[in-house]
């Protein structure tokens, strides 16, 4: 008798979790992001954020028209010797990033025209599935002091996933909540770091191109949760640890430069975490105003947590890390909350909701005010 061949279904196992006691949680790995990365183990990171050089290839200083020096992006760490060696630097930090993601892990990119076209290739040659480029539009860019092209008033973000058919995080009501109850777009504007958020040592800039806290918060809200590992290769000064600390998340950078390490480590040590209440975000169930009520949250100018109520002080409502109010059972948009709790129809709530601002009670719209004249270029 012949034998009888039984097929059986083989079925692919996911790799074990790493236990995070084993992950360098809170901690920047010094030297070459590439040989950082190795110490970390296989598939055992949720997101990853990557600010990489962006081989700018300037040549020379740059000045303005009246003669003054510009602080550009100058530095040994931007410099390839050809668009060849930039891209197999490209291959090999985007293939240890690809061995410490989680199978439903992501990542992002940001760069700009120097380098963005060709991240985007290798990633897909690499078999990373990109989900949306998202287009951060300057509030307030650098002009052009030459006036010899357009202003650079943008930088493009990729996102991406495994693969085709990987799973991955969008908390899309979190990103609606976040946009005054429209979906959220592709393109956002934003400042650039400025003021009090660009760290500086004895008056220059410590790092060229800090990004802004903003733009992280709403990269970190969108695409990972609450405990997540989130792994930044070319750290710098901190924006992804600062902002992951805010938003509960773990986080791990690598970082070759040490006044940037030190200067990290200083930052995420005075940011402030947020409390639990604050960081519990809406789950999923016309005209846009020019700013949205998320876009305060992100820039600090309304901190979750911060109480609002209404001008005669009939309700109070905790603002979430998404922008959402929670006030009892009622918890919805500012105009969502705001119409619920009064059983009204509709509810404005630029003009609903009040908080103290410099000893006086002000409906938030007042900071809104405040904000577009602070971000006007």
């Amino acid at each position: 008798m012949g034998q009888i061949l039984v097929k059986q279904k083989i079925r692919a196992v996911a790799p074990a979790a790493t236990p995070k006691e084993l992950l360098p949680l809170g901690q920047i790995i010094p030297g070459d992001c590439i040989e950082a990365m190795r110490t970390i183990p296989d598939a055992s990171v949720d997101m990853v954020f990557a600010d990489p050089p962006y081989n700018l290839q300037l040549g020379g200083d740059l000045s303005r028209p009246d003669g003054s020096h510009v602080d550009a992006v100058t530095n040994d760490w931007d410099k390839f010797s050809s668009f060849a060696s930039y891209d197999q630097f490209t291959r090999d930090w985007l293939t240890e990033a690809r061995r410490v993601l989680k199978p439903e892990g992501s990542l992002w990119v940001i760069g700009s025209y120097h380098n963005i076209f060709r991240l985007g290739a290798i990633m897909q040659d690499m078999g990373f599935w990109i989900l949306n480029d998202i287009i951060w539009r300057k509030a307030n860019p650098m002009p052009n002091f030459k006036g010899t092209r357009f202003t650079n008033a943008h930088e493009t973000l990729i996102w991406a996933s495994m693969g085709e058919k990987s799973k991955y995080t969008f908390n899309y009501r979190a990103m609606k909540t976040l946009n005054d109850e429209l979906q959220m777009r592709s393109d956002w504007v934003l400042p650039i770091c400025n003021g009090a958020e660009r760290l500086k040592k004895g008056g220059r800039k410590v790092h060229p191109t800090q990004k802004p806290e903003s733009l992280l918060y709403r990269v970190m809200l969108a695409t990972t949760n609450a405990g997540d590992v989130v792994l930044d290769p070319f750290f710098g000064t901190g924006t992804t640890g600062a902002v992951a600390k805010r938003l509960g998340r773990e986080w791990i950078g690598c970082e070759r430069e040490g006044d940037y390490r030190e200067a990290a480590l200083e930052r995420i040590e005075m940011a402030l975490p947020l409390d639990e209440r604050a960081l519990k975000t809406m789950q999923s169930k016309r005209s846009a105003p020019k700013v949205a009520f998320g876009t305060l949250i992100e820039t600090g100018w309304i901190k979750p947590g911060t109480r609002l109520t209404d001008k005669k002080g009939r309700f109070e409502a905790v603002v979430r890390a998404d922008g959402s109010l929670v006030c009892g059972d009622v918890n919805g948009s500012i105009h969502g909350a705001g119409k619920e709790l009064q059983g009204a129809p509709s509810c404005n709530g630029w003009t609903f909701w009040h908080l103290e601002h410099e000893g006086k009670v002000k409906p938030i719209d007042a900071i809104r005010q405040l904000y577009i004249l602070a971000t006007e270029p």
